[in-house]
């Protein structure tokens, strides 16, 4: 079967491909339209489609909307009720459910010869929960945990997979919401809500959880599953910050104290799923599965044997469990994820193409790996060009900025290119089989999706990505998968003596990740990075700038 999954009704609009249960392409809107999220999650903006990740999906694998057999949209609205019913404030959350039961016909004008009537409503939980448990690996028999905002109904869901099938067991009513609390914690604390979550989370690690007692009034699980989460009064535990203003202790406690409300709760919720399927696997997916922090207790304190966490946990994640779910009813076998490179990429020819046209100064090095780790060992900011773009928030190697973790001002340096916080970390990359040296934690974590305790040896040796509590949110790489970016890392530790290199995402505050060639020249040609170096192609900065030579294709450096 050949299915199309879109989410589109709340944020992160994106689209994903599955042919025959195998993933062939997933992307999000964001890369294409290079607005953040893609959209603000309002009512007035439900009916936005991802009209271009969807049109990419289909011309990668050389088919037109008529050649789909179903399309995925990853919310039923036959499953809502009333926003008062639920006990939200949002008056007007009756255009979601509008604008959702339209759907059909506006895929229908968004993708022309697409048949409306193959169109299938998935409830949303049940999306998420696919797009985690279908494409785990060796997750044939597994629990999966979903939290996020809110879905139809909903905010949590608790489910096994059973083969090709999945079978829910308690799912948690609104208005009670962990991402809903976390979400005003957010714009409490004068971050963009739906949106800045992870800078709480990394917020926290700066304060102590003195709070807990009167969080846990508010917030905390029933015993059967489920857990109360609503009407935390945030203004009587710390005045509200304003956006330009500078975060206070009280601020750094509040949001400590909330991480540790979470976490307590999510252990809960994991202890009573596991006495009901006594799984040695669990998945997690929604939008709360992108906190690190609760992840690594969940792994380090929960009671299963292995904790996989989806790349793209969030709502752009249901685009691909909902095509997933719909290729397991048809009869097909989801294949597990090969990995979170599943959106556009260049040949080498074509990126030479672009650079030739963009009229600036390159050349070809022998091997691409080997020059940016000369760079890296000489304390130069690269931005890393390579492969296919990443499905979900986390730059996994190919769209990436990269520096020297030796030098504890590349922190506070990327953080200025970047235009971000100077309290948010920057994360490692490591050779696989180097990283239980150095790192503490889930291993592998190919994804980012884990904080590891940085041994004590170690701290000092790569001081830029050792976070304030001494942890660090790690990726390993494995040469099988990754085999350019674990030969730049091989390189990189023969020079220096490391094994880790800094890895951030490839863009600037408020922009989405770079994806095609001219975002990278636009990043690149706006901030103070030292080499791109784009497929096998390097650019340098003083020539970018200062060389009247168009380009030079031939191995000379």
């Amino acid at each position: 079967m050949r299915i199309l999954g879109i989410n589109a009704l709340f944020h992160d609009p994106a689209a994903a491909l599955v042919i025959d249960g195998r993933t062939v392409a997933a992307a999000e809107e964001e890369r294409f339209s290079r607005r953040k999220h893609g959209k603000r999650p309002v009512p007035f903006s439900a009916w936005e489609l991802p009209e271009k990740a969807a049109a990419w999906c289909l011309k990668r694998a050389n088919l037109r909307p008529q050649d789909l057999d179903a399309v995925a949209y990853s919310f039923d609205p036959e499953l809502a009720r009333a926003a008062e019913a639920m006990g939200l404030d949002d008056p007007w959350d009756h255009l979601r459910l509008t604008y959702a039961r339209q759907a059909p016909a506006f895929l229908k004008a968004a993708l022309p010869g697409l048949d409306p009537a193959i169109v299938r409503f998935v409830p949303h939980h049940m999306a998420h929960a696919a797009s985690s448990a279908f494409a785990a690996s060796d997750a044939e028999t597994s629990s999966v945990l979903v939290l996020d905002g809110r879905g139809e109904r909903a905010s949590h869901l608790a489910a096994r997979r059973i083969q090709g099938r999945l079978e829910a067991f308690h799912a948690q009513d609104l208005p009670h919401s962990l991402g809903l609390v976390y979400e005003e914690l957010t714009e409490h604390l004068g971050f963009l809500r739906s949106s800045d979550e992870f800078k709480v989370m990394a917020l926290a690690s700066h304060g102590t959880p003195r709070m807990l007692p009167e969080l846990r009034r508010h917030v905390y699980p029933t015993g059967d599953g489920g857990f109360h989460a609503t009407a935390v009064p945030w203004h009587e535990l710390c005045a509200p910050r304003g956006p330009d203003e500078p975060w206070t202790q009280d601020h750094a406690d509040v949001a400590a104290s909330a991480q540790a409300v979470l976490e307590e709760t999510l252990l809960d919720l994991v202890r009573w799923l596991h006495g009901k399927t006594h799984d040695s696997v669990l998945t997690l997916a929604g939008g709360v599965a992108l906190n690190c922090v609760a992840n690594s207790r969940i792994a380090r304190e929960g009671p299963f044997s292995r904790v996989w966490v989806q790349p793209a946990a969030g709502d752009a994640g249901t685009a691909l469990g909902g095509a997933l779910l719909l290729a397991a009813s048809g009869g097909d076998e989801p294949e597990p994820m090969a990995g979170a490179d599943l959106g556009r990429d260049w040949s080498d020819a074509e990126l030479g193409a672009w650079l030739k046209t963009a009229a600036v100064p390159f050349d070809r090095p022998a091997d691409i790996a080997a020059t940016v780790a000369r760079a890296l060992a000489d304390n130069a900011i690269v931005a890393w060009f390579q492969g296919r773009s990443e499905y979900g928030p986390r730059a996994l190697g190919h769209r990436s900025l990269l520096a020297h973790p030796g030098h504890a001002g590349n922190l506070e340096r990327l953080n200025d290119v970047k235009g971000r916080e100077q309290f948010r970390p920057v994360a490692p990359m490591v050779l696989a089989d180097r990283a239980p040296e150095i790192f503490d934690g889930p291993m592998p974590s190919p994804y980012m999706l884990f904080v590891h305790d940085v041994a004590e040896d170690w701290r000092g040796r790569i001081p830029a990505v050792v976070h304030v509590d001494g942890t660090a949110r790690i990726q390993t790489v494995d040469p099988a998968t990754e085999p350019l970016v674990a030969r730049m890392l091989g390189e990189f530790e023969r020079l220096t003596g490391l094994p880790v290199v800094v890895n951030t995402s490839l863009n600037t505050a408020g922009r989405p990740m770079v994806d095609d060639p001219r975002d990278a020249l636009e990043c690149f040609g706006s901030s103070p990075v030292d080499l791109l170096a784009i497929g096998p192609y390097a650019i340098r900065r003083g020539e970018f700038f200062h060389s009247s030579d168009t380009y030079n294709d031939g191995a000379t450096r």
